[in-house]
């Protein structure tokens, strides 16, 4: 049989979840986590690799004689050097489009967290503050109602037009900017450029893949064409932002609040900007990791090795 070697599977499954699928196409070795340092030593032997987040150098695949496929446990590829891959003749397949309601859902309730910061105030409640109030009611944040308010996309996109669609339904109006509005086009949802939409909208949410073109283009130029009422909502790429400018937006309240599941080095430094800045919610990259999505993704991981092995390779991104 094929020995497949799982580099960092505790993940996607940390232990709800069956690895019987798997094992049934082959010898399955799995480890939680692994360091780039021992990907060739655990991979010696392999004829099937996947990983999440460890990393596959050109060196490595170089190193690993018997490699014959490498499966993404993801959507993104960049931990893996797809063009040494290609050079080998082994295909490297992803899994797109499994996590879209996961990571709509956990978009509005970062929106939601920031619009009522149900949060703070259960805890103020926890604490004894209601108990010990003069009024029946009190809050210590500005209480945001979405209904008329202007939605900002970034990226329509299969989350972006989920997200749209949600957005719709809390009686918003939706603006985007996108690369193909011919392509994409959808009703309800009026299509901008970057500009307008970060000036216009009442929370801007970023669902657009990150490139050289765009790493850090959310900065501090733009920041500040936003409403000082404005959210910024970021469940796609950490790189997309430029931390120390959105650091300083929330410091000086040009900005009302902040959204975040990720940011540009997971899990971040201790002295990362963000962290403890005033006004920010910062979720740890969980939009991806519902029960169901995670269910869906090691299914896919199945089909796409099952459908390599038996000749139709499919979901290939360096073909």
């Amino acid at each position: 049989m094929i020995n497949i070697v799982v580099l960092d599977g505790y993940a996607l499954n940390p232990g709800d979840l069956s690895w019987d699928g798997l094992k049934a196409l082959g010898n399955v070795t799995i480890y939680d986590r692994t360091p780039e340092a021992q990907v060739v030593e655990r991979a010696i032997d392999a004829d099937i690799v996947l990983t999440n987040k460890s990393i596959l150098s050109a060196e490595s695949i170089a190193r690993l004689p018997q490699l014959k496929y490498i499966g993404v446990i993801a959507t993104g590829y960049n931990v893996v050097n797809i063009e040494a891959a290609k050079a080998r003749n082994i295909p490297v397949t992803n899994v797109p489009a499994y996590s879209t309601s996961a990571v709509a859902q956990l978009t509005f309730a970062l929106i939601l967290e920031l619009c009522h910061r149900t949060g703070a105030h259960s805890d103020a409640v926890r604490a004894g503050r209601w108990a010990s109030s003069k009024d029946f009611s009190f809050w210590d944040f500005p209480l945001v109602e979405l209904e008329g308010k202007t939605l900002g996309i970034v990226g329509l996109g299969q989350i972006g037009q989920a997200v749209a669609r949600i957005g719709l339904a809390f009686g918003m109006k939706v603006i985007a900017h996108h690369k193909h509005p011919e392509r994409d086009q959808m009703e309800g949802v009026t299509f901008v450029d970057l500009a307008t939409c970060f000036k216009e909208a009442d929370v801007v949410s970023l669902h657009t893949p990150m490139s050289a073109a765009n790493k850090e283009f959310v900065n501090a130029a733009l920041l500040h064409t936003m409403k000082r009422t404005a959210f910024l909502i970021n469940t796609s790429r950490g790189g997309l932002i430029n931390e120390a400018d959105v650091a300083a937006a929330l410091q000086e309240g040009r900005i009302a609040g902040v959204g975040l599941d990720v940011l540009s080095t997971e899990p971040p430094a201790v002295d990362n900007p963000l962290i403890g800045s005033p006004n920010i919610i910062i979720t740890p990259h969980i939009a991806w990791a519902t029960s169901a999505a995670r269910g869906r993704l090691l299914n896919k991981v199945v089909e796409n090795l099952a459908a390599f092995l038996s000749g139709r390779a499919q979901n290939v991104v360096n073909k």
